[in-house]
């Protein structure tokens, strides 16, 4: 019980002393500098901006969608990943068909494509959740490529003396192999799609995290422009930890380094 009390308070000691360290400078450093309240508010003025949208009923549901779009965006960027890093690495005429068409979509800024998307798909949910999946797609891609490419040979090989087909290969030995790799891919992708929902928020939208930002900054409202930065940046940190526990729970046998912040 004491190693793990001492294992947890390792862990966890050093970012909570520097949130307080942070916010403590946050607070009283900008008025000592006689910076505006108005330009830089502190914690204390941002905490009440959460609890006036929240009681206004802005919160819950922009919080919502932003959610929904990031999570849906997630999952279809996800998935389509893995399903052409398995075509391109299965087949070489396929790697070079697909490759360099897959890079220079990736080229392609997202925030340049993101008006584009919304003409075509309107200001629904559906274009938020599209721009989310594009902007996640390719770290998972990059890492699912490499993931199913570095299999020991050796595995293979016994996977063919004991006459197991393509694709038995690739469910008992290749798509285990490449869970570290994948995970990494979606730890980005995770982040990212909150980026892509925030996007398409910003282009066009009528609810979501996004479109109040927009209107907090119409109004000039910088403390409440703060808090709906400050309910990203806790929502970024829980969906993140959220992959890393699946990360850990689900590829157990090669658990990430401690010192990557993960137990």
């Amino acid at each position: 019980m004491n190693n793990r009390a001492s294992a947890l308070l390792e862990r966890y000691a050093p970012p909570v002393l520097g949130g307080i360290v942070i916010l403590l400078v946050w607070e009283y450093v900008p008025g000592f500098f006689k910076v505006s309240k108005l330009l830089l508010p502190p914690p204390s003025s941002v905490i009440r901006s959460v609890w006036l949208i929240y009681d206004r009923g802005l919160l819950v549901e922009n919080f919502a969608a932003t959610l929904t779009e990031a999570l849906a965006g997630f999952a279809v960027g996800s998935i389509s990943a893995i399903f052409f890093a398995f075509l391109v690495t299965r087949s070489l005429i396929v790697e070079r068909t697909l490759m360099p068409y897959l890079v220079g979509f990736q080229a392609l800024p997202k925030v340049a494509l993101a008006p584009l998307i919304i003409v075509w798909m309107g200001i629904g949910i559906e274009s938020k959740i599209f721009i989310a999946a594009i902007i996640s797609f390719f770290p998972v891609l990059i890492n699912a490529i490499v993931g199913f490419s570095t299999v020991e040979a050796e595995k293979i090989d016994l996977m063919r003396s004991l006459v197991a087909s393509r694709w038995q290969q690739f469910r008992i030995v290749i798509f285990p192999n490449s869970l570290p790799f994948i995970f990494a891919g979606l730890n980005v992708a995770i982040v990212l799609s909150i980026t892509g929902a925030l996007v398409g928020e910003f282009i066009g939208a009528d609810r979501g995290l996004g479109n109040l930002l927009l209107q907090l900054n119409y109004n000039m409202d910088i403390s409440g422009m703060f808090a709906v930065l400050l309910v990203l940046a806790i929502l970024g940190i829980i969906l993140y930890a959220l992959v890393r526990f699946l990360h850990i729970r689900f590829v157990f046998w090669a658990k990430p380094d401690i010192r990557s912040g993960s137990n």
